[in-house]
């Protein structure tokens, strides 16, 4: 055992350990990373504005915030089986609207401008600008944002579902940058050729962009979204997969969105047709499997979690509590209600999650594909649930009358005797019963309000 204490001497790492350099340091990254989104953010509000004049910046903010919020809860009520940190949905949201904007702005029209003056048909170059230099430099540049949360936020990125949310957030917010673009310059055009009412081209403009394809944008990186969701999925060891999946998933969306841009050249009635045969039913079947990869979720929960039930760490009727979205609000209510407002509340949502990410990172070891910290990241996650069970188990006992939900038997039924390292084969932990990491073993009777 290496010696402890004060003094103890220090290794030769030791030193670099303690005092990494300027450059690795936190706060360095984050001042870094703001510092980038807020100066891109500052040059495309002075690219837009030069472009559509003040009024007309004005009217397209007005009018391309609208698609906004119902975009975004949408997403939010898709993640809130194991609802991922703000912070996140934060950064793809400005990275969509400031730094993928920025670049889409700027190499797109570089690239246009060289192949308009390098061939004879200035027309032609518009079209290949929209059909195929839009689509590759725009996915790209919104998929950058999904590759750095996949690189450095990688405990929050567990599957499916966080791909196509912080997918679908980035594009939500380039798309909100695109439209007050579309629609200031459209307002412009109006106010040189006096157009009023429904025969404007901003009426026209806000009905293709606002009303008919508020989700086009976001259908497109929800592709790269499930390339990488399917990628987190895979084990440490199949590297091939974790690159070849994100690649594969931004290619289909670099293919739609170019499918989509080239609809115009399709004849009168082109755009309409690939609207309605192509990208209404690419939209149902992809809301289909986000809808079902949720449910998937929530079973996956219900479980998986009958392990911790018999080590004590939760309560019998648990999994089936926390597998079920109803149950887990009027659980929160409860807490709120009866525990300390908001801030319970709070408390019971972090135990929710904790809970689900337990969930998940055990299905992710019986399937084979256990990360390498996984015990350290096991305890972590019981250490939150032990910390919050005071005010979290009354809650969830509460839920479980409420919502009429029998515990079912889970040590014959579900064979957990054993760690998930025991079941494995991985050698993680020591057996139920004994001292686990650190902690006791619960017994129901003395511990925990699911007495038997």
């Amino acid at each position: 055992m290496p010696p402890t204490g004060a003094g103890a001497g220090a290794g030769p790492g030791d030193a670099a350990l303690r005092h990494p350099h300027w450059w690795q340091r936190g706060w360095v990254r984050y001042g870094a990373l703001i510092t980038l989104l807020a100066l891109s953010g500052l040059v495309i509000l002075a690219l837009v504005r030069r472009q559509t004049g003040t009024e007309g910046f004005l009217v397209g903010l007005g009018l391309a915030v609208l698609p906004v919020p119902w975009l975004t809860a949408a997403f939010r009520w898709l993640d809130r089986v194991e609802p991922g940190p703000w912070r996140n949905l934060v950064f793809a949201f400005a990275w969509g609207a400031c730094a993928a904007a920025l670049i889409a702005i700027v190499a797109n029209s570089f690239a246009t401008h060289w192949i308009a003056t390098s061939t004879a048909d200035p027309a032609g170059a518009d079209t290949l600008g929209a059909t195929v230099i839009a689509p590759i430099v725009e996915e790209s540049a919104k998929a950058a944002a999904v590759l750095l949360l996949f690189l450095f936020r990688r405990r929050d990125f567990t599957g499916i579902v966080d791909g196509v949310v912080i997918a679908g957030i980035t594009a939500t917010g380039f798309a909100f940058t695109e439209n007050i673009l579309y629609l200031g310059t459209a307002f412009g055009t109006d106010q040189l050729t006096g157009g009023r009412g429904i025969a404007s081209v901003t009426a026209a403009t806000f009905f293709v962009r606002i009303v008919m394809s508020p989700f086009a944008h976001p259908l497109f990186t929800v592709l790269t979204g499930i390339g990488f969701g399917t990628g987190a999925l895979a084990g440490d060891g199949q590297r091939a997969r974790r690159v070849l999946l994100p690649l594969g998933g931004l290619l289909l969306a670099m293919g739609m969105h170019a499918f989509w841009n080239g609809s115009s050249t399709f004849g009168a009635y082109g755009f309409f047709a690939v609207y309605g045969l192509f990208m209404v039913p690419a939209f149902g079947l992809l809301t289909w499997l986000a809808i079902w990869t949720r449910q998937r979720e929530l079973r996956t929960v219900r479980e998986e979690l009958p392990a911790y039930v018999f080590a004590g760490w939760l309560g019998p009727a648990e999994p089936y509590v926390l597998g079920s979205m109803r149950a887990r609000r009027m659980a929160r209510e409860y807490a709120r209600h009866h525990f300390g407002g908001r801030p319970a509340g709070r408390t019971v949502a972090r135990y929710e999650a904790c809970a689900t990410s337990l969930a998940f990172l055990r299905h992710r070891a019986r399937l084979g594909r256990a990360p390498a910290d996984f015990a350290v990241r096991e305890r972590e996650l019981l250490s939150e649930l032990w910390a919050r069970r005071g005010v979290a188990w009354p809650a969830l006992e509460y839920a479980t009358r409420a919502s009429a939900r029998a515990p079912a038997p889970y040590w014959p039924a579900y064979g957990y005797g054993h760690l998930p390292g025991q079941d494995y084969g991985q050698g993680y932990g020591q057996g139920y019963g004994q001292d686990y990491y650190g902690y006791p073993a619960v017994p129901y009777s003395a511990h925990n309000p699911y007495r038997t």
